[in-house]
Order: C-alpha cells, then sequence, then structure tokens
C-alpha cells in the first residue's frame, strides 16, 4: 500500500462510518471512538512524515484497514455501512497483494503491476458501483423511516380522534342516564326479549363445561392409551413364552391382558358417558321429561364445573364432597334443564369460595359439597300434593350472602358479580326451571362463613 492511500482510506473510512452512524443517531459511544480515531491517525501520519518510516507503517494502515473492515462485518450496528465496504475490499486487497510482492523482490513486482493495475480499474468501477447501490439503498431507508413516522403520526392522530370519541360517548352516557325514568315505559318490551336472554345463558353454560369437559375426557382416555400400551407389551412376553414352552407363564400373562382391557372397556365407557352427557347438554330443549340419575347428574357437573374453572385458573384448588343416597330411583325430569340448574350452582359455588381464597391465602380450605337424599313430607309440609321428595344441597364455605340482597338474588338481571363476571341470569333461569318442575329452590346463608343452596323436586 503506497504511503499517502493508508492514512488517507483509513481516514475516509472512518470519517463515512461516523458520519452514517451520526446520521442515523445511532451508537454515540462508537461516534467518540471514531472521533479521538482520527485524531490518532493524523498525529501518527505527522510522525511518518518527519521520521520516513512507511516501511513500517505500510503494515500498519493495513492491519487497520482490515480491522475496520471485519468490524463492519461482525458488528450488528455497522449493518448500514456494509455495501460501501464491500465496494472497498477489492482496492484494499490489491494494495495489500502489491506491498506483499514488494517484500517479494522489485522484479516480481513489476512483473505483476499491469495485472495488478487492471484490477485496480475494475475495483474502481466496483467501487463506484457499490456506492451507486448504498445510495440507493440509503434513499430506500429514508424512505421507510419517513413512511414509519408518517404512520406513527397517523396512529397518535387515531389514538386522540378515539379519546375524543369515547369522551363523547361518555357525555351521551350521561344524558341516557337522565332518561332512566322514560326507559321504565320499555319493560313491556323486555319481557319479550327476555326469552331470548335466557336462551344466550343457556348455551353460555356450554362454554363453561368446555375446559372441564377437556380434562375429564383426558383421564379416561390416558388410562386407555397407558393399558393399551401395557397390554401390546404384555402380548409380545406371551409370546415368549409360548415360544420357549412355558404355557403356565403364558396363561398369567394372558389373565393381566384380559384385566387391561377390562379397564380398557371401563374407562372408554366412562369416556363415551362424558361425550353423552355434553352432547345431551347442548341438544336442543325438547321440554320432554326423562327418568333421570340425579346422582350421576350431580357428579358430573360438579368435576366439570371444577375443572371449568381450573382452566381458567391453574393456581385453584378446592376440596369437593359428595354425599349421595345411593337408594335414590331415577326420577323424572329434564334433564337437559336440570343439569343447567346444578350447573349453576356449582359455578356460583366455586366462584365464591375462589374468591374467599384470594382475600384469606393459605390458611383457608376452600369446599363445594353436594348431597341427595330422599325426604317425605311429614319433614317439609305439604307441597303441591307431593308425598315424597328428592332434595339435592350444593353447599359452599365461601363469601355467603348479604342480607341485603337476599332477596333480589332470583331477580332478572341482579348479580353480585363485577362487570363483565355475570350476567344476573342464572340464578333467575335455575328458579324457574325449579318451579316449572313442580319444586322449590331455597338457599341457607351466612355472610362471610357459607352459602347452601337447596333443591326439592317432587317424586
Amino acid at each position: 500500500m503506497s504511503f499517502e492511500l493508508g492514512p488517507v482510506l483509513i481516514f475516509l473510512l472512518i470519517r463515512y462510518l461516523q458520519r452514517t452512524l451520526r446520521s442515523d443517531n445511532l451508537l454515540p459511544e462508537w461516534d467518540h471512538l471514531f472521533t479521538k480515531s482520527l485524531f490518532a491517525i493524523i498525529v501518527f501520519f505527522a510522525a511518518d512524515l518527519i521520521y520516513s518510516i512507511d516501511y513500517v507503517t505500510v503494515w500498519i494502515w493495513n492491519s487497520i484497514l482490515f480491522f475496520t473492515i471485519w468490524l463492519t462485518f461482525t458488528r450488528e450496528e455497522f449493518q448500514a455501512t456494509r455495501t460501501v465496504m464491500v465496494g472497498i475490499v477489492p482496492l484494499i486487497i490489491i494494495s495489500f497483494l502489491e506491498d506483499v510482492s514488494k517484500i517479494i523482490g522489485e522484479s516480481f513486482h513489476r512483473r505483476i503491476e499491469s495485472f495488478t493495475t487492471t484490477l485496480t480499474v475494475f475495483a474502481v468501477f466496483w467501487l463506484i458501483a457499490m456506492l451507486v447501490i448504498s445510495r440507493k439503498q440509503k434513499k430506500a431507508a429514508d424512505l421507510e423511516r419517513k413512511r414509519r413516522k408518517e404512520e406513527e403520526e397517523h396512529n397518535l392522530m387515531m389514538a386522540q380522534n378515539k379519546a375524543e370519541l369515547e369522551l363523547m360517548v361518555e357525555d351521551r352516557t350521561a344524558e341516557l342516564t337522565q332518561q332512566k325514568i322514560e326507559l321504565q315505559q320499555t319493560i313491556d318490551e323486555l319481557h319479550f326479549t327476555q326469552a331470548q336472554l335466557i336462551q344466550s345463558e343457556k348455551m353460555a353454560s356450554l362454554g363453561e363445561l368446555t375446559a372441564g369437559i377437556a380434562h375429564e375426557i383426558q383421564n379416561p382416555l390416558n388410562f386407555v392409551n397407558n393399558f393399551s400400551e401395557v397390554s401390546a407389551e404384555l402380548i409380545d412376553e406371551m409370546e415368549k413364552e409360548l415360544k420357549s414352552g412355558n404355557p403356565g407363564d403364558a396363561i398369567a400373562i394372558a389373565e393381566d391382558i384380559k384385566q387391561n382391557l377390562l379397564k380398557i372397556s371401563h374407562h372408554g365407557k366412562r369416556a363415551d358417558a362424558i361425550v353423552k352427557g355434553m352432547l345431551q347438554h347442548s341438544r336442543s330443549n325438547s321440554g320432554q321429561k326423562e327418568l333421570t340419575d340425579i346422582n350421576a347428574l350431580a357428579d358430573e357437573y360438579l368435576r366439570l364445573s371444577y375443572h371449568g374453572l381450573r382452566a381458567k385458573d391453574k393456581l385453584f384448588n378446592a376440596i369437593m364432597e359428595t354425599h349421595f343416597d345411593e337408594t335414590l330411583d331415577r326420577i323424572n325430569v329434564i334433564p337437559q334443564d336440570m343439569g343447567r340448574v346444578i350447573l349453576n350452582l356449582f359455578t356460583n359455588a366455586f366462584y365464591s369460595v375462589n374468591k374467599k381464597k384470594k382475600q384469606q391465602g393459605e390458611d383457608y380450605k376452600p369446599m363445594v359439597s353436594v348431597s341427595t337424599k330422599r325426604i317425605n313430607k311429614s319433614s317439609t309440609g305439604q307441597m303441591n300434593g307431593s308425598h315424597q321428595l328428592v332434595e339435592i344441597r350444593v353447599k359452599d364455605n365461601g363469601m355467603g350472602i348479604p342480607k341485603k340482597v337476599l332477596d333480589k338474588i332470583y331477580q332478572p338481571f341482579f348479580t353480585t358479580k363485577p362487570t363483565g363476571e355475570g350476567t344476573g341470569l342464572g340464578l333467575s333461569l335455575s328458579y324457574e326451571i325449579v318451579k316449572a318442575h313442580k319444586g322449590e329452590l331455597k338457599v341457607d346463608t351466612k355472610e362471610g362463613e357459607f352459602a347452601e343452596f337447596i333443591i326439592q323436586l317432587p317424586v
């Protein structure tokens, strides 16, 4: 590398890097480092002029050039300068080869001089082409920055417009609040739409079941898969024993396979029952009563409701207790409707204990229980001429119900849950369903301690 080209080229490269980085407002620490490097190069160049040690400095300039090129290709922050660096690399390599040829010998240097001169011309054209490409890339980058800036300004304007619209909505809401007295005249129309809202509440309960169904059906499927794999392995072992002439061991293994198949059948039927229950719940209500096992219905929806809440809150746990009267006969009810009633009571119970758990912490043990039993009219008095009743009790040790709202809990649209978490139709719908079955829905509660809902249905 000639004495003049090295420091000049390094100076221009560093100035180019510094200008590019500064124009993009990137990495101020590099900008300061480049400034210091420029002063150092000037001082070193002046010292070289005075002491004439270019036979040493030429390799220093080469080293600095190669280091600068290496730096731009290894540091992600210098990506914008790589096109120009690609353009200048051939010139640096050619100059380096000339310096090496001088070391080999003057005659060798003269022989390749014409060749390197030709390469230099091509390298210059290459550099010019890379500069043009870099310029186009810079223009494209500037246009992209301009587009992004305009997009940000547009988003800001949209946000401002949204805020203004929200303010207008708030003002309009205040006006509508003042018209509340006039809206009382629309109560008759609300009665017409109430049936549609009740149907929506029924369908919403299906969504509550989805997560619980997924968890419940996974358990028997896991058993089926596991026992199937074990049975396959046992069959392989039985074949080996038969081939080895050990029929006794083979018979023992066959017995194990039989037990596994019985377990597969059991858990397969369990999964089938869950699916049938889901289909029954989602099926349109025909209004036809069916002989229904209340114990199985309550047990099914207890676990589905629990796992439905667990799917939303993985940290939630609760103790579930069941006390079923195994002597109960099937009773004549609409299973879809009665399932929705029981599901709603379980959902409310788990919501209450979960809320209390968040308030009291680890010392509190959430518990939800369900019990069934047959009672005679002598213990409850005459009711619709029925002699015997089936009683279903759903109890939790959660928040309880405040006395001041106890007489409102069956009213449509009344809810103690935060906005967006309840429609206020669950208990109202449950009350109407139980009443349509000629039964009663009662509640026993103490605020802060427990709540117990009691369903009594005629046999």
